[in-house]
């Protein structure tokens, strides 16, 4: 291919373009989120992100940077149902009635638990979430899937909750399924004794408890698969499971952003809160 001897010159003398050299500082702030939790935000939240650190990006342009580096955000997987539910068992009714919304942190909490595959067996991870702020205001694990696991995360946020000055208070409501831990006498008891409202979705259906089943959805997605940046290799044990767990919630509550709180971590919206700042308001429900 013949070029003529000038426009050799000029590409050679050529310098990089305004947009290339913005593109490589894009590109750099991507690729080091390559090992941090943050690789496993999609399009919108990587866009987010980027801006919470300064950068002045649009959506399109992160589109583009991160189909030119083949990157791409963390997928969920199938649920796995385990919760056993008790039939028989005399259950609270159902007060949420699936608006899992609250005017202010500590007036209603949802719970659950979930699985977790280990080489000494299957070991179980019990939540409690605010859903104020979606925060994990607690959590528990043990190898064992018996009343003592919810009822310990229970107290654990009972706990957590007061130790940062912000005990609940009367009219707090504790929604979960109708697993029989849930609906057991001694799990009921101890919401009594705490003066917290007991609230149990109908079997079998998820959607009556869906902010619990959301956050673990994510908590498998993010922390528990293989390719998690939380695992530093397989868990063998119970004691590999809480450090990864334990590393997972204290991300997710400081600095996971949420679409629902506009984009800020829970803690930073729950800060927002206790300082009297204006948050963006969430959907209301439509009544049914």
């Amino acid at each position: 291919m013949e070029v003529a001897a000038r426009t050799c010159r000029a590409w050679k003398r050529a310098e990089a373009s305004t947009r290339d050299r913005s593109d490589a500082i894009i590109i750099d702030a991507l690729l080091a989120t390559a090992t941090a939790p943050e690789s496993m935000y999609g399009r919108r939240k990587m866009t987010a992100s980027l801006r919470r650190q300064g950068h002045d990006v649009s959506a399109r342009r992160i589109d583009r940077l991160m189909r030119h580096l083949s990157l791409n955000g963390r997928v969920r997987g199938r649920g796995v149902r385990t919760t056993t539910p008790d039939r028989n068992a005399a259950r609270a009714p159902d007060l949420l009635d699936r608006d899992f919304t609250s005017p202010a942190p500590n007036q209603r909490w949802v719970a659950d638990f979930t699985y977790v595959r280990t080489w000494a067996g299957f070991a179980y991870v019990s939540f409690v979430i605010d859903c104020y702020s979606r925060a994990i205001v607690g959590w528990h694990a043990s190898m064992i899937k018996t009343t003592p696991l919810v009822t310990t995360a229970l107290r654990v946020t009972l706990w957590r909750r007061d130790r940062a000055g912000h005990p609940a208070a009367a009219g707090l409501v504790h929604h979960s399924d109708a697993g029989s831990q849930y609906t057991s006498i001694h799990f009921a008891e101890t919401l009594q004794m705490e003066g917290i409202a007991a609230s149990i979705g109908s079997i079998g259906d998820a959607c009556d408890n869906a902010l619990a089943e959301s956050t673990i959805g994510l908590f498998k997605t993010e922390a528990i698969r293989d390719d998690s940046p939380f695992r530093n290799g397989p868990l063998k044990s119970i004691d590999d499971v809480e450090w990864v767990t334990m590393s997972w919630v204290d991300w997710f509550n400081s600095s996971r952003l949420h679409t629902a709180l506009g984009d800020v971590p829970p803690d930073e919206f729950e800060t927002g809160n206790y300082a009297g700042l204006n948050r963006p308001s969430r959907p209301v429900m439509a009544p049914a």
